[in-house]
């Protein structure tokens, strides 16, 4: 694939926008990585855009860092990520948008990357790899962020399994952007309280834009640490693409139709089967044809990753398909059928991955 290459140019000014709810355990060490950057200070500024966090997240910033001049603290009443991420950008004083997640840490070099691939190529949107972390000394923690990063967790998204050349791509994890695309194509969606930058990034590639997926810039967030986080996440993310898909169109693709045609599959198979013997059969059937999938791809990563990990993978990978499939049907039915526009209620999710 040929990348177009533009003459290189000086530091532009940076807004960096990082919606943030409840990060107590994670925001004093992320906010330090992007205090570490090697792009000039005075050329970037961090706008923290908080849901009014109800623990010790905005304590913390305030003790640590409350004297950082380019720091700055937005409220976010709404508590959701689109509203924060536009918060954010319309109180953004530089030249260049780059989304953050208060969960993520970022290599030292992440600023100035993004900016040199944003200036230096045709790219609309700039993004690099996104590796998981997790608790070494926790088994669990550990294997979720094992199946987080393996294709067989999440398909083909290649800012998380990697890549060894920069290729355009759908979407990527966070963003660069110039902030005129925004006054160009407008902000992102409020109703998507999960998968805005999913239709954002849509929009963006239906108006001829380009994201460039740069492996040479590196970033990682914390995987969820429990099932019930695992659970809630990998729902919400599935109960809000159909939404994304009734919105622009065109995402649906046949590897997102798998999880939620087998977990219907198995539904109506399961009510059938208490009258009728064959469809217990064929239950049965794509139940151990599921197994067949999941075990090997479970004891592959686990021969790579440690060997405990066999314990958990096979529960995790089960929890990523079913619970993304569950949360799917229902999105179709609320966004689809039903015509809804946004969910009550989950206003509370989490603002970070």
């Amino acid at each position: 694939m040929t990348i177009s290459i533009k003459p290189s140019q000086d530091h532009p000014d940076v807004s960096i926008v990082m919606p943030c709810r409840n990060e107590e355990a994670h925001i004093a060490q992320c906010i330090q990585s992007v205090l570490d950057q090697d792009y000039p200070a005075d050329n970037y500024e961090l706008l923290i855009v908080d849901g009014m966090s109800d623990d010790q997240t905005r304590k913390i910033v305030h003790d640590n860092f409350g004297n950082t001049e380019n720091i700055r603290v937005i409220d976010n009443p709404a508590r959701t990520t689109p509203h924060a991420l536009n918060a954010g950008i319309k109180n953004a004083r530089g030249q260049i948008i780059m989304i953050m997640g208060a969960h993520a840490h970022y290599a030292s070099d992440y600023v100035s990357k993004c900016v040199k691939s944003l200036l230096s190529t045709d790219a609309d949107n700039v993004g690099g790899i996104c590796r998981v972390l997790c608790d070494d000394k926790n088994l669990l923690h550990r294997s979720i962020a094992a199946a987080l990063s393996s294709p067989f967790g999440v398909g083909n998204s290649y800012f998380r399994i990697g890549t060894a050349e920069r290729r355009y791509v759908d979407t990527v994890f966070g963003g660069c952007y110039r902030k005129e695309i925004f006054e160009k194509i407008g902000l992102f969606d409020t109703d998507l309280l999960r998968g805005q930058d999913t239709e954002f990034n849509a929009r963006l590639r239906k108006n001829g834009g380009k994201i460039l997926l740069d492996p040479q810039i590196v970033s990682a967030y914390v995987a969820r640490d429990t099932l019930k986080k695992l659970v809630k996440m990998e729902w919400q993310y599935g109960y809000f693409k159909p939404l994304v898909i009734k919105k622009v169109g065109g995402l649906f693709t046949l590897r997102q139709t798998v999880p939620p045609a087998f977990v219907l599959t198995l539904g109506i198979l399961l009510v059938t089967s208490f009258f009728s013997l064959l469809s217990f059969y064929i239950l049965l059937s794509l139940l151990l044809l599921y197994l067949s999938v999941n075990i090997p791809a479970s004891t592959s990563i686990a021969l790579r990753k440690g060997i405990g990990q066999i314990l958990f993978l096979p529960v995790i990978f089960a929890i990523i398909h079913f619970c993304w499939g569950t949360g799917f049907l229902a999105g179709t039915i609320d966004f689809i059928l039903l015509s809804k526009e946004s969910k009550e209620g989950l206003t509370d999710i989490s603002l970070t991955r």
